[in-house]
């Protein structure tokens, strides 16, 4: 329960209600309808005297079919004003008066409900997938404490001028650019450049907003507004990178543009011409009323209620099967963009990779063992919260190495570590800690590309430990499943050195490997391979450095598990499971998807033209026309449900 803020009491959350009072918005209308609706068909059944006079049936009628054929009026009217008078909107409106004209009440009010259920379901299948992207803003820290006065007050980012000093937790998130005030300090980058490994800062260095202080609280200068920081152009591109993606036109819109005037005007001409043919042959009787019926019967079989509930039921059979196997589809309308997809871009930390470290490899010199090694680095090591020390001593538990004891640890902004063992000086660190202290070392340590962890005891070198992130247990799966979908272009896009993610190419089977990319190096990348025409990209990410790209491809693909709140916000599928390989049976998914909505329009289109036809001739009545509307809707259902059934 959350406080209310005029009166302190506590209240149910805001978010809740709201979530409330919009499925209410959504849903009453159709539910009056829809019980206003069964009770007439009831007493009408029960053969109820209240039911008996004509205008109480009536009255009874039209009040259960305007709240839900006001909105399509509405919509109809807004249509015409575009100049498109031959919408869906128009065609269920002029069914529906017809069916109200030929004295079919219940079906006139059936037909605008299941309409609008139908779009309801649609609706909402299509507008979850758009996110308010404002959302991301949230990511930005609301507070930053300001030194003022010589006493820290907390201030929001907006309000903190360039030139004055904000200090900055161990934990917390940079709010704002500026330059290093202390000595040295790591920083999480990640958000930023998607760098797995945490940078050190030194002072008079430049910090950006979006950074996150890991090992102690720090001071900086700022450097630039709030609005012009790091962060907020990182949003920026999100926010213009979505505005860039085209919006997804519904098939029955488009269908309608055809479908509609063709019907209507058929309706027209099943009156007109009796009558014409009545001038040139006098034997016929033409009975105004009569085709007029038909024509009416003949609008109302017309409409495309089995179309447009078995489009969103397929959807729904296929966003379901895969929430299943951990995959969100944010709309139906991703399941078909998937479909279409030819070239995959991933981001490898996080997203192909772990995301943490661990030792790939132990090189020890002559005259002292592995084990020996390892116990020494991890000792040094075992004070430190760095990642890399962290993972080497877990790696010595892992090894069962015992630790000794440390004395008078010295740390070395940017080079290392220097510890008593023993009465044993002991060095670790990079190359350059050993080089400042003349400890010669083998040459080739200065060509390894990965991340090592150098020693010396005393005044010899000791050997070294070679640490990287690890591929996840499916990555060459992933790739191995795209290839196999006939997916020939797939790339890999990171913020980690050129020569690492290079090596992870080449370990996966993937030709196409760019690193040193910032998030703006990303978008550019993009927006070039976006130049071909041909080429449907997914980006598959999981860093908020990844939302603008994410945001910018035909379907962005976020990994859900571990990723972060900007990118599933921003994605439009979720793999839940962090399973890259998930991202190949997403795409099977769809494409199953599709193939079961087309065989629903396909059966729901035919059954409809024979209808059609047989109601133009007279044979068929509307009550063929509701039945005929009920079974291709139930047809569609069974076949959607398959999907349930063939995806496991």
């Amino acid at each position: 329960m959350g406080h209310c803020s005029c009166c302190g009491h506590e209240c149910a959350p805001k978010k809740e209600v709201e979530v409330r009072n919009s499925i209410f918005q959504e849903y009453w209308k159709a539910g009056l309808s829809f019980i206003l609706l069964i009770s007439g068909i009831i007493m009408n059944a029960l053969d109820s005297s209240f039911f008996h006079k004509e205008y109480v049936a009536l009255i009874w009628y039209i009040v259960a079919y305007l709240p839900v054929g006001l909105p399509v009026m509405k919509e109809a009217w807004e249509s015409m004003k575009e100049k498109d008078y031959f919408s869906e909107f128009t065609l269920m409106i002029v069914a529906t008066i017809g069916a109200f004209y030929i004295g079919e009440y219940p079906e006139g009010v059936a037909v605008m409900l299941f309409y609008t259920i139908g779009e309801l379901f649609q609706d909402k299948a299509v507008d979850k997938a758009k996110r308010n992207i404002g959302a991301l803003l949230d990511v930005r820290p609301e507070k930053a404490l300001v030194l003022r006065d010589n006493s820290l007050i907390t201030e929001s980012p907006k309000n903190v001028k360039v030139g004055e000093i904000i200090e900055i937790k161990s934990g917390e998130r940079v709010p704002l650019d500026g330059v290093m005030l202390n000595e040295v300090a790591a920083f999480n980058t990640a958000a930023l450049t998607g760098e797995s490994v945490p940078r050190n800062i030194r002072e008079g260095e430049e910090v950006l907003a979006g950074m996150i202080v890991t090992d102690k609280v720090i001071r900086i200068k700022v450097t630039r507004p709030f609005d012009k920081s790091a962060l907020a152009r990182i949003l920026e591109l999100v926010q213009n990178a979505s505005e860039r993606k085209a919006p997804a036109e519904l098939f029955i819109r488009k269908f309608a543009r055809i479908y509609t005037p063709i019907v209507i005007g058929l309706a027209v001409l099943i009156v007109i011409l009796p009558f014409v043919y009545s001038f040139i042959d006098t034997q016929f009787a033409f009975v105004f009323n009569d085709w007029l019926y038909r024509a009416l019967v003949f609008l109302v079989i017309s409409c495309p209620c089995a179309l447009v509930v078995s489009i969103p039921l397929g959807y729904f059979g296929g966003i379901g099967a895969a929430s299943r196997l951990g995959i969100l589809f944010k709309g139906g309308n991703y399941l078909d963009a998937i479909t279409k997809i030819n070239t995959v871009v991933l981001d490898k930390t996080g997203t192909l990779t772990k995301g943490t470290f661990e030792v790939q490899e132990c090189k020890s010199a002559s005259g002292i063992s592995e084990k020996e090694l390892i116990g020494m680095v991890a000792s040094v090591e075992s004070d430190s919260t760095h990642p890399i020390a962290k993972a080497i001593v877990n790696y010595a538990k892992q090894q069962s190495v015992e630790l000794s004891p440390v004395t008078g640890t010295k740390e070395y902004a940017g080079f290392g570590l220097e510890a008593m063992i023993n009465g044993t000086p002991v060095l670790v660190g990079n190359c350059r800690l050993l080089s400042n202290f003349n400890i010669e070392y083998p040459a080739e340590l200065l060509q390894i590309t990965d991340t090592i962890v150098v020693c010396a005891i005393g005044t010899d070198y000791a050997g070294y430990l070679l640490l990287a992130d690890t591929l996840k247990d499916d990555a060459k799966k992933a790739i191995d499943d795209l290839k196999m979908l006939h997916i020939k272009n797939i790339q890999i896009l990171s913020g980690d050195k050129q020569s690492i993610v290079t090596n992870f190419a080449e370990k996966l089977g993937i030709t196409s490997a760019y690193g040193d990319l910032l998030p703006e190096g990303k978008v550019q990348h993009l927006e070039e391979l976006r130049q071909d025409g041909t080429n449907q990209i997914a980006f598959v990410g999981d860093g908020m450095n990844d939302a603008p790209v994410l945001a910018l491809s035909h379907v962005g693909i976020a990994m859900g598990g571990l990723g972060s709140d900007a990118a599933i916000e921003t994605a439009d599928v979720v793999i839940q499971t962090d399973q890259p390989s998930k991202v190949a049976e997403a795409i099977k998914v769809g494409k199953l998807t599709r193939r079961i909505i087309w065989q629903n329009v396909s059966l729901a289109f035919g059954v409809k033209l024979l209808v059609l036809i047989l109601g133009a001739g007279g044979i068929a009545t509307l009550w063929e026309a509701v039945f005929a509307d009920v079974g291709v809707a139930l047809l569609a259902i069974m076949n959607a449900v398959r999907i349930q059934k063939m995806i496991k």
